[in-house]
């Protein structure tokens, strides 16, 4: 038994490392969400920080409402990318961990 708790501890440290390799890589990606068939676009790292925020002349005549609803479409469009790459790259970091009875949510 004690040969395997060591060897799970070593499973764990080697996923603690690798995710927060992977956390740093997602720091540096980034995403651009869009809407308005890409007339507001946003630029967003995995992170969350946003890096820029585009409009098209056009909209800065429309009703102030029309382009809220834009800008908010297109963060809503970057994030559910950001979740993706995430999720790809996070997903498989805990396949390697097997603990019975565990599931893990990746």
């Amino acid at each position: 038994m004690k040969g395997g708790l060591g060897n799970l501890m070593k499973q764990a440290q080697a996923m603690q490392e690798n995710l927060k390799k992977a956390q740093e890589e997602l720091a540096s990606i980034e995403v651009e969400g869009q809407s308005g068939g890409g007339m507001v676009r946003v630029r967003v790292s995995c992170r969350h920080d946003v890096h820029s925020v585009s409009i098209d002349n056009a909209l800065l005549t429309d009703d102030k409402e029309v382009l809220e609803d834009l800008l908010a479409a297109a963060m809503n469009d970057a994030t559910r990318k950001i979740e993706q790459v995430s999720k790809d790259k996070l997903g498989g970091l805990a396949s390697g961990l097997n603990i019975p009875g565990l599931t893990l949510p990746f």
